[in-house]
């Protein structure tokens, strides 16, 4: 008897050695990673976020925050996606594109595309040398129509992302009017704005935009412009980026917005989180909550959950 309770002793042991990685990685649960960015009142610098004050929801049931890591001077890959369709006059804010890219640090990689045909076309690789990097900016040929759908580009870009690394953060700013030629109007279910939002995601993508009327296949009225601004403003929300407008008209200088956007590059951190797997990678809804009156965050509002808690595909 005290042989078979020791015998049975020893395969309960087992057993729980057995589940106890399991049940430590929470079972069907993954580690999620998300780039959110604190802003703070006007043109404040944001206090510094503490992992006690963040709430996160992951398809709408509460998770635990697992880990909250500054990512201020860490590696950043930077795409600046020009409409290959803008008009020429654009050539007064390539001055301002030039200094942006000249103040970022050196721990930011950058490139330079243009949206062309539908997709995203480089003329060389991301590169830390900003004065290299620099080589690549031109002005855009304006052709009618040369860009076919920004959105199109956006998904290109996504899927064809110019580096391998998986940790680095990736950020675009889109330079477009975000008018849609397949569809004109204002549809939040466009079909092709949703595979460039999915896109995105899974590739691991901050989206922000710089409104900029193009020159398009025709002259956009009023009605075509405010969608366009709206399509851009739903791309960025939902994968935590900003979107830039002066109205419906083009901005005099793009020098504000680019000294905001380098404010909130400053300002991004990585969260950390555990969110329910499926056999599959999905991409589920996203809520970011912070208690803390000064400070606001953008956080994307869909993220990708695979298992293994692979961050990209």
């Amino acid at each position: 008897m005290k042989l078979n309770r020791t015998f049975f002793a020893a395969t309960v042991l087992s057993l729980l050695a057995a589940v106890s990685p399991a049940l430590a990685q929470g079972g069907d649960t993954a580690a999620v990673k998300a780039i959110i960015t604190a802003t703070g009142k006007g043109n404040e610098h944001p206090a510094p976020l503490r992992q006690q004050d963040i709430g996160v929801q992951v398809a709408g049931k509460s998770t635990p925050v697992t880990g909250l890591v500054p990512l201020r001077g860490t590696d950043l890959e930077l795409v600046i996606l020009i409409d290959g369709s803008a008009r020429s006059s654009i050539g007064s804010q390539l001055g301002d594109i030039e200094r942006f890219v000249n103040s970022l640090p050196p721990t930011t990689s950058v490139g330079i595309a243009y949206m062309e045909n539908g997709r995203a076309v480089f003329s060389q690789p991301l590169i830390s040398d900003k004065a290299q990097a620099l080589k690549a900016l031109r002005l855009p040929g304006g052709t009618p129509g040369s860009s076919a759908s920004p959105y199109f580009c956006l998904s290109d870009l996504a899927k064809h992302w110019p580096s391998n690394n998986p940790e680095n953060r990736r950020e675009v700013v889109m330079i477009t009017d975000g008018v849609d030629p397949y569809n004109l109007r204002f549809d939040p279910e466009n079909p092709y704005v949703q595979a460039a939002i999915e896109d995105s995601i899974r590739a691991g993508l901050i989206v922000d935009s710089i409104y900029w009327h193009d020159q398009g296949r025709y002259d956009r009225g009023l009605y075509q412009n405010n969608a366009g601004e709206s399509l851009l403003g739903q791309v960025t929300q939902v994968t935590g980026g900003k979107a830039y407008w002066q109205g419906i008209g083009n901005p005099v200088s793009f020098a504000p917005f680019f000294g905001d956007l380098s404010q909130r590059l400053q300002n991004q951190y990585e969260l950390g989180f555990n969110a329910p797997v499926k056999s599959k990678p999905e991409i589920v809804s996203l809520k970011v909550k912070l208690n803390e009156p000064d400070v606001k965050i953008d956080a994307p509002q869909r993220v990708l959950v695979a298992p293994g808690g692979v961050a990209r595909q």
